[in-house]
């Protein structure tokens, strides 16, 4: 099958772009990671869980990318919530820092190459900032070394502000009252006793918040790499920033050549946030559903959408891949191979190139479950038929574990293993005596006995089929 050209939503041109990489099939991908001070939301866990489907449909389709993440290990919010608990504001970060290692693990999330922490490249922030100092870019005050945005001319292209609408952010503000711009922000603050601080040329201090992650992709990368990613919220400042100080110490442009932003999970249409007090864990959510169910809900949508949570989301989610599973375990242990029909071969074909070409079209991951959904459902009718070989019905199979390697939607271990309750199973037994017996309505009762243990019968030829609802 001959893969399509990928094309992705490039934030920087608003517009959709054939993906080129600088370096023939090679792409260094960063995507910015959490501010280890707190548990982290299903919201944060949208982004983790796209790029990691992402990164593993790219390297499906022939592109080799090494991914990088940071990881903020050093900023004003640790240093709150440590005074706040009594603790340092490492020990915060550590804690914090290893809950998310173990919840990234737990979801699947294993694309990523190196978590980058803030506080192991002090040496290269460092560097960024003497070099901005020493080419005019960065001043100095009282609390700081701050950049001036008015010294560089392509300030607002990501987001499309100008440096007078940078005093519109809300977003980790720099507050000096003699800034010569009030957009500008803090490259490097100076030593506050009890908090923690590095020696520099220019004094003790630590880093600001958007220096941290261009000394990281520079030490990487270089001054110029193909994709960056992030919450839609980071666009502007932290985003805009980045450009602005990498830009300005290289002196290439563009820094990234694709911007990704994946769009917000909101709760009954308010934005997930911890600050805002209206957010789910990834703990609290895991304790309730599945890893699977969590991938599937924050893949299903388009990545730079909105998607809404609410409990009937999670009625649909369910339910949707029970009947997936059901129907790829029906494929595996299935005991009766049947005589594929000729019609198989060019739904296969088809499927199979609906599903790459979706994928290449903006990573539409609607449509490419759609695509999926349809061809399971072409492939239920043909197994009532007894229509699919059991070599046939080995492809399908290994087609499906081959999709679920970029999304891991599907718990493939657990596929051909039950756990009906007993009481289910006997009631099964007494519901097939009554109907020998013809007595249909001693049937009807004990089928809606079963329907209470969340279970459903279905009356195929082959005998009853017994389905969670």
């Amino acid at each position: 099958m001959k893969l399509p050209r990928v094309k992705i939503y490039n934030t920087l041109s608003g517009s959709k772009e054939a993906l080129q990489p600088l370096n023939g099939k090679k792409i260094n991908l960063f995507v910015c990671g959490p501010t280890v001070y707190d548990f982290l939301h299903i919201g944060n866990a949208r982004i983790s869980v796209i790029f990691d489907c992402f990164v593993k449909y790219l390297k499906q389709v022939g592109f080799e990318v090494f991914y990088l993440q940071n990881i903020t290990d050093i900023d004003d919010k640790i240093i709150v919530r440590a005074k706040e608990k009594g603790v340092s504001p490492q020990d915060l970060a550590t804690v914090f820092s290893d809950e998310y290692f173990k919840e990234m693990a737990s979801l699947g999330v294993t694309a990523v190459n190196k978590y980058a922490k803030a506080t192991d490249y002090i040496k290269e922030i460092i560097s960024q900032v003497q070099r901005l100092s020493d080419t005019g870019y960065a001043y100095q005050l009282l609390d700081g070394i701050y950049f001036d945005i008015s010294k560089f001319r392509g300030y607002g292209k990501l987001s499309g502000r100008t440096a007078l609408q940078a005093e519109d952010s809300v977003s980790r503000i720099d507050y000096a009252k003699d800034k010569r711009n009030r957009g500008d922000f803090c490259l490097w603050k100076f030593e506050t006793p009890s908090e923690p601080s590095w020696d520099s040329p220019f004094g003790k201090g630590r880093p600001g918040w958007h220096i941290e992650d261009t000394a990281i992709t520079e030490h990487f990368f270089g001054p110029q790499y193909d994709i960056h990613g992030g919450g839609i919220d980071l666009i502007f400042p932290h985003h805009e920033a980045e450009i602005t100080q990498m830009e300005s110490v290289s002196g290439k442009s563009p820094l990234v050549k694709y911007w990704m932003h994946v769009g917000f999970l909101t709760m009954n249409g308010q934005k997930m946030s911890k600050s805002a007090g209206g957010m789910i864990t990834i703990n609290d959510f895991l304790k309730r559903y599945s890893p699977q169910q969590l991938r599937f809900l924050l893949a299903k949508s388009l990545w730079h959408s909105p998607l809404d949570y609410s409990e009937s989301t999670m009625i649909e989610v369910t339910a949707t891949l029970e009947r997936f599973s059901e129907s790829l375990r029906k494929i595996k242990t299935g005991k009766k191979p049947g005589r594929s029909a000729g019609k198989l071969k060019p739904l296969f074909k088809k499927a199979g190139e609906d599903f790459y070409t979706t994928l290449a079209d903006d990573f539409n991951t609607p449509k490419a479950f759609a695509v999926l959904f349809e061809f399971i459902t072409q492939i239920n009718t043909m197994l009532e038929e007894n229509a699919v070989s059991k070599t046939d019905a080995g492809k399908i199979y290994q087609f499906f574990v081959q999709i679920n390697r970029i999304f891991n939607i599907i718990d493939f271990k657990k596929l051909g293993k039950t756990t009906i309750p007993n009481e289910v199973k006997g009631l099964v037994k007494v519901r097939e005596q009554h109907r020998k017996l013809k007595e249909w309505v001693k049937s009807d009762e004990v089928r809606e006995e079963i329907e209470k243990y969340g279970y459903t019968v279905q009356d195929t030829r082959d005998g009853q089929v017994l389905k969670k609802i």
